[in-house]
């Protein structure tokens, strides 16, 4: 069995370190470059906010959310049975479905 030198180890702890940092460098100059482009639309009079659109939101993360969690719950049962390991499908589970029952209690009280 051989071991790896210390250069080595060196050298792959340092990968995912680099990695956040440079991800870390991107995020904050995307936010900034988008802050200024704000601020020269509201100079310029041309800006107008993004709205969120609560249903269609609700709709898209709920069944996501509903699908991946019945999904894990599925394994989860099958390889461990009932235990706690369940809970890693039955929370993204119960998440979904809370989504879905707010998207469609929406959808009454508003009439569309």
């Amino acid at each position: 069995m051989s071991i790896p030198s210390v250069a080595a180890q060196v050298i792959i702890s340092i990968i995912p370190i680099v990695g956040i940092v440079m991800g870390s460098v991107v995020v904050f100059f995307h936010l900034l470059w988008s802050h200024k482009e704000k601020l020269v639309l509201i100079e310029r009079g041309l800006y107008e906010p993004s709205r969120l659109d609560i249903d269609t939101y609700s709709l898209l993360a709920g069944l996501l959310l509903a699908f991946v969690g019945a999904v894990l719950s599925a394994i989860f049962i099958a390889i461990d049975g009932f235990s706690y390991s369940l809970l890693g499908g039955a929370i993204p589970l119960a998440v979904g479905a809370s989504l879905l029952a707010f998207f469609a209690l929406r959808r009454n009280r508003t009439g569309t």
